[in-house]
């Protein structure tokens, strides 16, 4: 077998995929949105797999509690002070050097979603909440791209394959954004590690399928919960003609492009602020200008950190900002107004 194949051998031997279809995972591209527990465990399959293109898109840096079911990252990253997607990329250009891994560290937000699936074969949800879901179904189903949608909480979570015009999509599904506190969180249930690489590896799975255009798709919405030991399939029907994504083509969550948007964060009593349409930050310039009013002040070609008033700042290139030590939105949109600007 040909070297380029042969760390695939597995694979190439399993009958689903063979040798053509390793060649043709080879010149596949995906995006993952989002890198935490299930985007983390998304990526790795897509990349030992050997899906050639993989672009790794999150918003976020790490921290130590995320080591309990995030996958690629490690206590040295914490340390090097590393966003989540930059680490995940160099932990996987280790494992397979043979695919191009582009790591992206931005918010996925309606001024840039469509950029950055616009080349992707399939797309994967890795997110944590149905704001940037409905926001992703809206520029899949906008594109005509298949994606794979993936939720985790608890013990419990569910998966559901979406190709545009085919089936039922997620405001089919779901019809509009749960309201603030119907439904268990992070904060408020917790995570169990081993159910994010269950439904993770499910989605991942699915991904694989569609890009083979092989294998028996998950026609419905797969709910499991590992705690109970219960597994349920539903099966959902054709795209809804009243559905306002798919049948009327209204793109609610696609419409806002600029802008200032605030963001609260499961577990992590913050918030993020991100302004739609801002060029990008000069990090050490920000670092000299804030140096005044913090009382601690780190950067690094990623992010940058001030300590400000019992805030923690963590502040990225792309003009967003995580304000630590506050839940309420109003008091974060103040603070980015005060310390980083309008």
């Amino acid at each position: 077998m040909e070297k380029d194949l042969a760390r695939y051998i597995r694979q190439v031997i399993f009958p689903g995929i063979g040798e053509e279809g390793q060649r043709r995972l080879l010149t596949s591209t995906a995006t993952v949105i989002g890198c935490g527990a299930t985007g983390s465990m998304l990526c790795n399959h897509l990349a030992r797999a050997g899906v050639g293109r993989l672009r790794i898109v999150d918003r976020d840096y790490i921290e130590l509690n995320n080591l309990q079911r995030q996958v690629l990252f490690d206590e040295d990253d914490i340390a090097q002070g590393l966003p989540k997607a930059v680490a995940a990329a160099r932990k996987l250009r280790r494992v397979n050097s043979d695919i191009q891994i582009e790591d992206v560290v931005a918010d996925a937000n309606p001024a840039n979603i469509e950029s950055l699936i616009g080349s992707a074969d399939v797309v994967l949800d890795g997110t944590d909440n149905f704001e940037t879901r409905f926001l992703l179904n809206d520029a899949c189903v906008k594109l005509g791209k298949p994606w794979v949608y993936c939720g985790v909480v608890a013990s419990y979570g569910m998966t559901a394959t979406i190709v545009p015009g085919q089936t039922a999509c997620l405001r089919c599904l779901f019809g509009n954004i749960p309201a603030p506190g119907t439904t268990a969180t992070c904060d408020t249930a917790g995570v169990l590690g081993p159910v994010v690489g269950t439904l993770a590896s499910i989605a991942a799975a699915e991904a694989l399928k569609l890009l083979l255009g092989q294998g028996e798709r998950n026609r419905g919405l797969i709910h499991i919960d590992l705690w109970e030991n219960t597994l349920e399939s539903f099966q959902v029907g054709p795209p809804r003609p009243d559905c306002p994504a798919c049948g009327q083509r209204h793109y609610e969550f696609l419409d806002a492009a600029i802008g200032t948007r605030t963001t609260s964060l499961c577990g992590r009593d913050a918030v993020q602020v991100s302004v739609h349409g801002a060029p990008h930050i000069d990090l050490p310039r920000l670092a000299g200008r804030l140096s005044a009013a913090a009382g601690k002040v780190t950067v690094n070609p990623f992010l940058l950190r001030a300590e400000i008033d019992g805030y923690e700042f963590p502040v990225f290139a792309d003009a967003r900002a995580i304000i630590k030590g506050t839940t309420d939105e109003e008091r974060a949109k103040v603070l980015y107004a005060r310390y980083i600007g309008n």
